[in-house]
């Protein structure tokens, strides 16, 4: 007897069955936030490269006891383990900042789960955000992406909260749709391309929703971006800027989406 077509694993991993592929990575995720009677979230974007103060401390020691006149591209390495030092900054204030609003929002006296922590579900800062939560006795979402490099499911994101996608379109759908908040801490490709998508979503009113958009570390990202430049030469407006707010201490940010979810979603 023929299998019927939804078991028939050769045509479901098809290209004649991509929309069905596409759709369940919209319908699955969709139900399994309304069974865990998830509302909104607070969304973590940054750098999947940067390390704990601990791990990157004990780096930048090792390479310090090597002997440069022994040692190949010691100098190189010397910088790269510099680079993970300061920028392990970053990683301690997602945490900081994750344990923070997860505290916060389960003191909230609501029925579903407000507020919860999201991120790519990978290391870096998505694994920071996500521990500060657990630290706090929180649930977190982890919105995975299968690709060969870098990307995998920390250990810190909720079992029941864990995601894994294929599509790179249906997974920034996810990160965003829920969102009441977004947190941009230093990063790469990845983290430009987030912030950008969703700052040109806000620019052209496609988000009909209020969001707080935060841009972590200034001094990062203000020589990363030329945002002046752009305004000087008539690419984006000056009210564009106000798109976005700048923070640079766990308990700025902290403070600054306090106020903002308090006043528009409570």
């Amino acid at each position: 007897m023929a299998n019927k077509a939804y078991k028939n694993l050769d045509f479901l991993n098809s290209p004649d069955a991509r929309i069905i592929r596409i759709l369940s990575e919209f319908l699955e995720p969709q139900a399994r936030f309304r069974k865990d009677k998830l509302t909104d979230t607070i969304v973590f974007f940054g750098s999947a490269r940067f390390t704990d103060k601990k791990t990157a401390t004990k780096m930048y020691s090792d390479v310090r006891k090597l002997d440069p006149k022994i040692e190949k591209n010691f100098v190189e390495k010397l910088r790269a383990a510099q680079v993970a030092l300061e920028m392990s900054k970053y990683y301690e204030d997602a945490v900081t900042l994750a344990k923070m609003l997860t505290e916060w929002s389960l003191s909230l006296p609501t029925n579903g789960r407000r507020f919860v922590v999201c991120t790519g579900g990978g290391p870096g800062v998505m694994e920071a955000a996500n521990k500060g939560a657990k630290l706090a006795k929180g649930k977190s979402m982890g919105l995975n992406i299968s690709i060969p490099m870098e990307q995998f499911v920390n250990k810190y994101v909720s079992k029941e909260l864990s995601f894994e996608f294929h599509y790179f379109f249906m997974r920034k759908f996810w990160l965003v749709y829920l969102a009441k908040a977004l947190i941009i801490f230093p990063g790469g490709f990845g983290t430009f391309d987030e912030l950008m998508e969703v700052l040109t979503l806000l620019q052209t009113g496609k988000l009909n929703k209020k969001m707080s958009v935060l841009i972590y570390g200034s001094s990062y990202w203000k020589k990363a971006i030329n945002f002046q430049l752009l305004i000087d030469h008539g690419v984006i407006d000056k009210k564009d800027m106000n798109f976005f707010k700048f923070c640079d201490t766990p308990k700025d940010a902290f403070e600054e989406l306090k106020s903002f979810l308090t006043n528009n979603y409570l």
